[in-house]
């Protein structure tokens, strides 16, 4: 599947639902709990679901990113899973501090 911007997405074995800030320049399997992410017009394949959260599983309203391909993704619905992108385990991004007023 070619990721582009603006792309809606869900895991196929938790609840996470993520949105594309920023598309990678290549690669196309961004993965969640270990299984690929499908579009949110397609259906869930039939896999068995997770039932405990992993760890660095998904937080809703969080940006998740992979430095090396430049994939940024924005979690609209958290779940138990983790997120990887081409067996890079995406990391959780760091807000930009605010300027200090005096």
């Amino acid at each position: 599947m070619k990721i582009k911007t603006g792309m809606r997405l869900k895991s196929a074995v938790c609840s996470t639902e993520a949105v594309v800030i920023k598309a990678p320049s290549a690669g196309e399997n961004i993965l969640c709990g270990s299984e690929p992410m499908v579009q949110m017009t397609d259906a869930k394949p039939d896999v068995a679901q997770l039932l405990e959260p992993q760890a660095g599983h998904t937080l809703i309203g969080k940006r998740y990113v992979d430095e090396d391909s430049g994939l940024e993704l924005l979690c609209s619905k958290q779940g138990f899973g983790a997120l990887c992108f081409e067996g890079r385990e995406l990391i959780l991004k760091q807000p930009k501090p605010l300027p200090s007023s005096d």
